[in-house]
């Protein structure tokens, strides 16, 4: 499927808006929803360049859905097409989460936000599914590519093999199979066809990267200084930026493989917040829009709220949320804007595109695995099956999958139904 001519600004920035409302479902929710807006519907990206960014995004530490974002927003509009999608990816899960998170402190659960969220699971679950099957269709051309998908999901599901060690395997394999068995690694054309010489924006530069480094570097790190400065460097705020900078650059494998790790220190090591405090946050950033790792802001909210220092609780909890997804999401530009350039360069390669084309693969049984593992939570309790769940996730999945429903109504539709569900029925 060719792209259709590149968007206006205008009509990107009400999309990225949107998209921020309705990005359910942790990474391979979003995943699924970018690639059925953007290459399906709208046609604005073409599959090769879509899986090509992916795969880049996959490799970086961080939160690949908020990177690919960021990407494919820098791809149709410059820098500030990047700044402008990947902010606002996360911008309204931000005031969401915030809010949720005060309520939570306040009042504990409210009743009526989790008959929504009830909704919102089977069809988060549905979404996820269809993306499996969506871009499996695109990747798996052949036995050697559903080999590596069955390997990889086989890898992450039964044998908790860490997800960044099944994408450098699959790299790996690509790249020596593309050597031995072309035909059969050459599967996915990562080039540019139908398109010209690259865009120039999408030039590498020495003086560029140099500008990008320098910008980003002091744009991160600026406001851990000033509030080292102001408060000290002992204080929560202060040791939160510190430790979330680091957890930038060190959590490769999504949000699924960084939690673990700050789940043990946010509770063990710094005491912010209790362990179900820390299974309560997750909760929260499961059913909410954006990044799943924004349950960071749940920890950096909760554990200022808890060690305030001598700022009133509030306002602690407020710096807090925010010192974290600054130092957590600002990396992401640096990560985009200064590799994306050299990514870019190298459509065509052969000896790339064998190794991105085992990575895609690889990457439709990670998202399997999700969608199972996303199964078991949403539709199965204690007690046993969740039937109205699983009702409304074959719905849900057979409107998107046959009749190509919108994303938008689905989400809202699923939300009202688990509300009435709970409340009426």
């Amino acid at each position: 499927m060719s792209a259709s001519p590149p968007p206006s600004f205008a009509e990107a920035f009400r999309f990225w808006l949107k998209l921020g409302f309705i990005s359910f479902g942790g990474p391979a929710g979003q995943i699924a929803i970018m690639h059925n807006e953007l290459v399906e519907r709208r046609r604005w990206i073409d599959d090769n360049r879509f899986l090509h960014a992916l795969n880049y995004c996959m490799l970086l530490p961080g939160p690949e859905a908020t990177q690919l974002a960021t990407y494919i927003g820098w791809l149709m509009h410059r820098t500030w097409g990047g700044v402008v999608a990947g902010a606002l990816f996360v911008l309204p899960s931000i005031f969401i989460l915030w809010t949720l998170s005060y309520v939570y402190v306040k009042f504990g659960t409210v009743p009526w936000v989790a008959s929504i969220f009830y909704g919102l699971k089977p069809a988060v679950l549905a979404i996820v599914a269809s993306a499996v099957i969506r871009i499996g269709k695109k990747a798996l051309k052949n036995e050697v590519m559903w080999t590596l998908a069955g390997l990889a999901f086989v890898s992450i599901f039964v044998f908790r093999v860490p997800f960044p060690l099944i994408i450098l395997s699959a790299a790996a394999l690509g790249f020596v199979g593309g050597r031995l068995w072309k035909e059969k690694f050459l599967v996915i054309q990562h080039g540019s066809a139908g398109q010209a010489a690259p865009l120039e924006h999408t030039r590498p530069s020495l003086a560029r990267g140099i500008k990008v480094s320098i910008v980003c570097l002091v744009l991160w790190w600026a406001p851990v200084v000033l509030a080292a400065w102001w408060l000290g460097p002992d204080h929560t705020i202060v040791r939160e930026g510190l430790f979330f900078s680091k957890a930038a650059l060190v959590t490769f494998g999504g949000a699924y493989a960084v939690l673990p790790y700050v789940s043990q220190q946010a509770v063990e090591n710094h005491h912010w917040l209790s362990a179900p405090q820390m299974l309560d946050g997750l909760g929260l950033a499961e059913t909410t829009p954006g990044p799943l790792i924004m349950v960071l802001e749940f920890v950096g909210f909760l554990g200022a709220w808890n060690h305030p220092g001598n700022l009133s609780p509030l306002l602690a909890a407020t710096l807090g949320a925010v010192i974290t997804v600054w130092t957590t999401f600002v990396p992401c530009f640096l990560w985009i804007f200064l590799g994306a350039p050299h990514i870019e360069q190298l459509h065509g390669n052969q000896t790339l595109t064998t190794a991105l084309s085992a990575v895609t693969a690889a990457v439709v049984g990670v998202i399997l695995n999700l969608a199972i593992w996303f199964g078991m939570h949403a539709l199965f309790f204690s007690e046993g099956v969740d039937w109205f769940g699983v009702a409304l996730a074959s719905l849900v999945f057979a409107g998107l999958v046959k009749w190509n429903w919108d994303v938008v109504p689905v989400v809202l539709g699923s939300g009202i139904l688990g509300l009435l569900y709970n409340t009426v029925l």
